[in-house]
């Protein structure tokens, strides 16, 4: 049974987050997108990619056991306020550095590294109110279908519209447009309405509650084997889009807006495996559309490797954006589905560490190793690498590793979905 798109919208809250979110998630790719092309041209080295993806997702790898612990101990509401505050702050500093500033590169990976910081808070808290604003529970599965497909809308539309402004009126611009977008997301919170929320009395220490997340994973094999499986996907394959400038420029011989369309076809691939996804019907095996996406993955991703034709290339790259988005998707459903409400922070917060924390070591290492065989080389090892993780992680896929509870909880999500900007 197919649910209804947009059964969420009844939540007068959602309603307001998911368009708030959406204006905001444009501007938050229009700035990334505009980074990673500036420190090109700035540099015109790859393993400089790839450092500016470690510089701005590795402090999410650090913070966000932190960040999930906080989700789980205060008013998630007031967390996430303080967070887009905090992000358009820095969007701001970033717009003072490149439109009125002799700046370098270095100046850039700093406002980057704070941006990561921010996001290990700002995630857990997130995707874990999710729960919090919608009014019928049973919608819930519908809100992470919309979040899934907003998100992917915004991966297709920010980077386009970042390619046409970054030749038109330049970095900075972007920038500005992602500052502005953040006035829509803080109103859309403050218009919100929630009970009076009521403090509780937390005894553990921040360090026993720590502990109390990592052992819950370990215990929780529904948990910790997703978690396992995306961390290997993030660092060893996930970060090929570390190297689209390359392809933009030399292969392609184009220019910022060429990059925006590689990035956009990945984000349309993505939205179309949203919609593959809010298609299934109740009873169907999400473990093994893990399985089959991961292989698209990898075989698109080896498709793209070596094609020098570009609209051949953006078919191969839309194709990779089909199969990556299940990876996130799904495991951050079932993540969402199978923890216990008192732990769902902490466990949100190791899918961060593995999403977020895993890409910028793996695009240290594809900056470096596309640096001695170069990019096409690299990206053809990724495809591999994907196809590898699929069958090594196969036999596992296969066990009954989910409770009957926690399995029908699954088999009922007709479009999982994630929220990561980050």
């Amino acid at each position: 049974m197919n649910i209804n798109i947009f059964n969420a919208f009844h939540s007068h809250n959602y309603r307001l987050y998911f368009f708030g979110q959406s204006i905001s998630l444009i501007g938050t790719w229009m700035q990334r997108t505009a980074v990673y092309w500036l420190i090109y041209v700035q540099t015109h080295s790859a393993f400089m990619l790839g450092l500016a993806v470690f510089a701005a997702q590795f402090p999410s790898f650090l913070f966000s056991p932190l960040g999930g612990i906080i989700a789980d101990r205060y008013n998630r509401y007031r967390v996430l306020i303080i967070t887009q505050i905090a992000s358009l702050v820095q969007a701001v500093l970033l717009v003072a550095l490149v439109m009125f500033s002799h700046y370098n590169v270095w100046q850039i990976f700093a406002l980057s590294i704070l941006l990561g910081t921010i996001n290990a808070f700002d995630v857990p808290a997130r995707q874990v109110m999710v729960h919090e604003i919608i009014d019928r529970k049973e919608d819930l599965p519908n809100a992470i279908a919309l979040n899934s497909s907003m998100v992917n809308l915004a991966r297709m539309i920010g980077p386009a519209v970042s390619g046409i402004v970054l030749e038109k009126l330049g970095a900075g611009t972007c920038f500005l447009i992602n500052a502005i977008s953040f006035v829509a997301v803080i109103v859309s919170l403050l218009l919100m309405k929630f009970p009076e929320y009521i403090p509780q009395i937390h005894t553990k220490k921040v360090l026993s509650e720590f502990k109390e997340g990592w052992k819950y994973l370990k215990q929780t094999p529904s948990i910790g084997f997703v978690v396992l499986m995306l961390a290997c996907t993030s660092l060893l394959v996930l970060p090929f889009s570390t190297l689209l400038p390359v392809y933009a420029k030399v292969i392609f011989k184009g220019s910022a807006s060429t990059f925006g369309y590689l990035n956009s076809f990945i984000g349309l691939g993505a939205v179309g495996g949203a919609f593959f996804l809010a298609s299934l019907k109740t009873g169907v095996d999400l473990k093994k559309i893990l399985f089959i996406n991961l292989l698209i993955f990898g075989g698109g991703l080896i498709l793209f490797s070596h094609m020098t034709n570009l609209p051949i290339a953006l078919i191969f790259a839309l194709i990779s954006g089909f199969g990556m988005m299940s990876q996130i998707t799904i495991s951050n459903t079932i993540i969402q589905t199978s923890a216990s409400a008192e732990m769902r922070g902490r466990a949100i917060s190791y899918f961060a560490m593995a999403f977020f924390g895993m890409q910028p070591l793996g695009g240290l290492l594809i900056g470096a190793l596309s640096h001695y065989v170069g990019a096409p080389n690299t990206i053809l090892a990724e495809g591999i690498a994907a196809l590898l993780i699929a069958f090594i992680f196969l036999p596992f896929l296969r066990k009954d590793i989910l409770k009957e509870k926690d399995k029908i909880k699954i088999i009922e999500l007709e479009d999982p979905s994630v929220n990561a900007n980050q």
